[in-house]
Protein backbone atom coordinates (compact mmCIF):
# COMPACT_ATOMS: atom_id res chain seq x y z
CA UNK A 1 0.00 0.00 0.00
CA UNK A 2 1.27 3.44 -0.85
CA UNK A 3 2.43 5.42 2.20
CA UNK A 4 0.10 8.37 1.51
CA UNK A 5 -2.93 6.06 1.49
CA UNK A 6 -1.70 4.29 4.63
CA UNK A 7 -1.19 7.67 6.33
CA UNK A 8 -4.72 8.77 5.47
CA UNK A 9 -6.09 5.48 6.77
CA UNK A 10 -4.14 5.95 10.01
CA UNK A 11 -5.52 9.47 10.41
CA UNK A 12 -9.09 8.20 9.92
CA UNK A 13 -8.46 5.36 12.40
CA UNK A 14 -7.13 7.70 15.07
CA UNK A 15 -9.96 10.20 14.54
CA UNK A 16 -12.41 7.31 14.95
CA UNK A 17 -10.66 6.27 18.17
CA UNK A 18 -11.03 9.81 19.50
CA UNK A 19 -14.75 9.74 18.65
CA UNK A 20 -15.09 6.33 20.35
CA UNK A 21 -13.57 7.95 23.45
CA UNK A 22 -16.24 10.67 23.39
CA UNK A 23 -14.47 13.41 21.42
CA UNK A 24 -17.08 13.63 18.69
CA UNK A 25 -15.66 16.66 16.86
CA UNK A 26 -12.43 14.98 15.77
CA UNK A 27 -11.72 14.68 12.05
CA UNK A 28 -8.78 14.55 9.69
CA UNK A 29 -7.14 17.95 9.68
CA UNK A 30 -6.16 17.93 6.03
CA UNK A 31 -9.82 17.92 5.02
CA UNK A 32 -10.12 21.51 6.18
CA UNK A 33 -6.75 23.27 6.01
CA UNK A 34 -4.56 21.09 3.89
CA UNK A 35 -1.45 22.99 4.89
CA UNK A 36 1.77 21.15 5.65
CA UNK A 37 1.61 22.44 9.23
CA UNK A 38 -2.03 21.55 9.91
CA UNK A 39 -2.58 18.76 12.44
CA UNK A 40 -3.34 15.32 11.06
CA UNK A 41 -6.40 15.14 13.32
CA UNK A 42 -8.35 18.18 14.54
CA UNK A 43 -10.87 18.46 17.33
CA UNK A 44 -8.87 18.10 20.56
CA UNK A 45 -8.42 21.72 21.70
CA UNK A 46 -4.86 22.73 22.62
CA UNK A 47 -3.37 19.52 21.15
CA UNK A 48 -1.44 19.28 17.87
CA UNK A 49 -1.72 15.67 16.66
CA UNK A 50 0.78 14.10 14.30
CA UNK A 51 -0.39 10.60 13.28
CA UNK A 52 2.04 7.90 12.18
CA UNK A 53 0.84 4.48 11.02
CA UNK A 54 4.06 2.61 10.30
CA UNK A 55 6.07 -0.44 11.30
CA UNK A 56 9.29 1.53 11.73
CA UNK A 57 8.91 4.95 13.28
CA UNK A 58 11.63 7.48 13.92
CA UNK A 59 9.87 8.92 16.99
CA UNK A 60 12.36 11.77 17.38
CA UNK A 61 11.76 12.93 13.80
CA UNK A 62 7.98 12.58 14.23
CA UNK A 63 8.04 14.51 17.52
CA UNK A 64 10.19 17.25 15.96
CA UNK A 65 7.63 17.57 13.17
CA UNK A 66 4.77 17.88 15.67
CA UNK A 67 6.68 20.47 17.74
CA UNK A 68 7.58 22.48 14.64
CA UNK A 69 4.07 22.36 13.18
CA UNK A 70 2.37 23.24 16.49
CA UNK A 71 4.24 26.57 16.41
CA UNK A 72 4.07 26.78 20.22
CA UNK A 73 0.28 27.20 20.06
CA UNK A 74 -0.67 23.69 21.19
CA UNK A 75 0.77 20.66 22.96
CA UNK A 76 2.48 18.55 20.31
CA UNK A 77 1.86 14.79 20.40
CA UNK A 78 2.53 11.85 18.11
CA UNK A 79 -0.21 9.22 17.91
CA UNK A 80 1.27 6.06 16.43
CA UNK A 81 0.71 2.38 15.93
CA UNK A 82 2.11 -0.61 14.12
CA UNK A 83 0.12 -3.39 12.51
CA UNK A 84 -1.67 -5.58 15.06
CA UNK A 85 -0.78 -3.19 17.93
CA UNK A 86 -2.84 -0.58 19.74
CA UNK A 87 -2.45 3.17 19.47
CA UNK A 88 0.20 4.89 21.55
CA UNK A 89 0.74 8.57 22.33
CA UNK A 90 4.21 10.08 22.62
CA UNK A 91 4.76 13.55 24.00
CA UNK A 92 7.52 15.65 25.55
CA UNK A 93 8.01 15.22 29.31
CA UNK A 94 7.52 18.94 29.94
CA UNK A 95 4.07 18.74 28.33
CA UNK A 96 3.18 15.55 30.19
CA UNK A 97 3.98 17.20 33.53
CA UNK A 98 1.83 20.20 32.56
CA UNK A 99 -1.11 17.87 31.85
CA UNK A 100 -0.47 15.82 34.98
CA UNK A 101 -0.40 18.91 37.20
CA UNK A 102 -3.69 20.06 35.69
CA UNK A 103 -5.25 16.64 36.19
CA UNK A 104 -3.94 16.45 39.75
CA UNK A 105 -5.36 19.89 40.53
CA UNK A 106 -8.71 18.94 38.99
CA UNK A 107 -8.53 21.71 36.41
CA UNK A 108 -8.62 21.82 32.64
CA UNK A 109 -5.95 23.50 30.56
Amino acid sequence: MNSKLKGGRGEREFAALCRDEGYNNTQRGTQFQGGFDSPDVKGLPHIHIEVKRTERLNIHEAMSQSVRDSEGKAIPIVAHRRNRDGWMITMRAVDWFTLYREWEAGKGI
